[in-house]
């Protein structure tokens, strides 16, 4: 297929009504891998949120079970964009993702947050290594994908375009980023986790070219040494230079989905979404 197959496919929807299958082929066609990584690392921006990493933490689930709750994560959060929200199997889903936080006392803010890092990362993280950047199409289908998801989590006050999401993004962690220890170790948990994603790399090289594509205030946040600029120049330009590369294939004909992930590897026999996640009894902790 030509290489601009997708970024034809998608101006041709209508983003107001296609926002799904629009979302749907930049998440598992056009920015396949980067979308993986670039979600990623909006993970990583709300350990930084002490209120978060120190209720995660606490849990345990991601300090003891760290490849479960990443692949339960990830696989929660796809369903409803391989099926659309109407799909019996998305909305099973989203009742788990519902029933998991509704076991504590999360406030509204801290969902606000985590949903404006879904919408903003990967479109800032393919401003800068992507193979093209997102079309204005693209991004208001985005936009709409994830006030969807926030209506049906109960999430009020969405911001309604991206700017609004950005804004809130960018001033939630200005106000809220601080070092939190038992954040920290949520972050440590993931990144081991991450090193394995590349078996044939160095585990330390692996954790080095991740904390080189982290920014200043994520650094501080977390308490991770900043590296080298030679290493940050490095990292972010090998980056850049493999989207220039991909921007020369054809387009990818079959999606990526989550299971084919070679590290997502707690269901090798299959999995049911009513299965995924955890099922705390009682609220237990409470987040400020």
């Amino acid at each position: 297929m030509r290489r601009d197959h997708w970024r034809r496919r998608n101006a041709a929807l209508d983003p107001a009504v296609d926002y799904v299958e629009i979302y749907r082929n930049v998440v598992t066609y056009e920015f396949a891998w980067d979308m993986n990584q670039a979600l990623s690392f909006a993970l990583f921006r709300t350990y930084a949120v002490p209120g978060i990493g120190e209720l995660l933490d606490r849990t345990g689930e991601f300090t003891r079970r760290t490849q479960k709750r990443y692949d339960d994560t990830a696989l929660l959060l796809e369903t409803p964009t391989r099926h659309g929200f109407d799909d019996p199997e998305a909305r099973a889903a989203i009742r788990r993702v519902n029933r998991m936080h509704h076991a504590y006392d999360i406030p509204d803010h801290q969902f606000r947050y985590v949903l404006s890092t879904f919408v903003v990362v990967p479109k800032r993280w393919l401003d800068a290594y992507g193979k093209r950047r997102l079309t204005v199409r693209e991004v208001e289908a985005s936009v709409r994908y994830y006030r969807e998801l926030g209506a049906h989590m109960g999430i009020r006050d969405i911001p309604e375009t991206y700017a609004g999401f950005a804004r809130l993004m960018d001033e939630y962690e200005a106000e809220h980023f601080g070092f939190d220890a038992g954040a920290r170790r949520v972050a440590d948990a993931t990144l081991g986790l991450l090193v394995t994603f590349h078996p044939r790399l160095p585990p330390r090289a692996v954790a080095l070219f991740s904390r080189a594509l982290m920014d200043d205030a994520l650094l501080a946040a977390l308490d991770y040494p900043a590296p080298p600029r030679v290493v940050v120049a490095l990292s972010r330009a090998a980056l850049r230079l493999r989207g220039r590369i991909a921007g020369m294939l054809p387009a990818r004909r079959t999606p990526v989905h989550v299971a084919d992930l070679p590290w997502v590897r707690s269901y090798p026999d299959g999995y049911r979404v009513e299965d995924l996640g955890t099922f705390p009894h009682t609220a237990t902790a409470t987040a400020s």
